[in-house]
């Protein structure tokens, strides 16, 4: 489901948004409005679960071997930590990282999951991770990947609700499958 709100001032409203809105009905179901407005009711608290368990994932994957580096803003080898520390409550949910041995190994710790599932988008209440080389970020060039910091061994990491204990063995023993 996908909604939102559309801000404007009158002159925009009136000969710009209003036409296209009449024109197409870009409006949700009452029951989908229903169901966002009841998910937004507990929307602080999964967050703060997501958060926790993006914290614990990248402590964890900052100290394994097998892993060339972890960008998190929660972790103090982060280059912005202490910007995030005095703007941010939490540091999010997505937790980005390098694998040794590029896409080789990272397809490697994919296939291995069993907890996360692998997909494309990110941010969801189920665990999920992506190779943005391969999905996200295929359409750019490998120079203008490279720039950006973005490499075949990049893996991101978006953490849901389940326990950070489960999501935290699912990652290691995927790691393990990595040469």
């Amino acid at each position: 489901m996908l909604a939102g709100a559309v801000l404007g001032n009158a002159e925009f409203m009136t000969e710009q948004f209003l036409p296209f809105y009449r024109q197409t009905g870009p409006t949700i179901s009452a029951f989908n409005a229903w169901i966002m407005l009841k998910s937004l009711e507990t929307l602080s608290v999964r967050v703060e679960r997501q958060t926790q368990n993006a914290a614990a994932i990248a402590s964890e994957l900052e100290m394994h071997k097998k892993v060339k580096s972890v960008f998190y803003p929660g972790l103090p080898s982060h280059p912005n930590y202490e910007i995030a520390k005095r703007q941010m409550s939490g540091s999010g949910s997505i937790v980005a990282f390098e694998i040794n041995g590029g896409r080789k190994n990272a397809f490697a710790f994919l296939n291995a999951l069993s907890v996360h599932l692998i997909s494309n988008n990110l941010g969801d209440a189920k665990s999920l991770a992506t190779h943005p080389t391969s999905t996200t970020h295929q359409n750019l060039s490998e120079h203008e990947r490279a720039l950006i910091g973005i490499k075949e061994g990049h893996l991101r990491i978006s953490s849901g609700l389940e326990h950070k204990d489960d999501l935290i063995a699912d990652i290691l023993q995927a790691l393990s499958h990595v040469s």
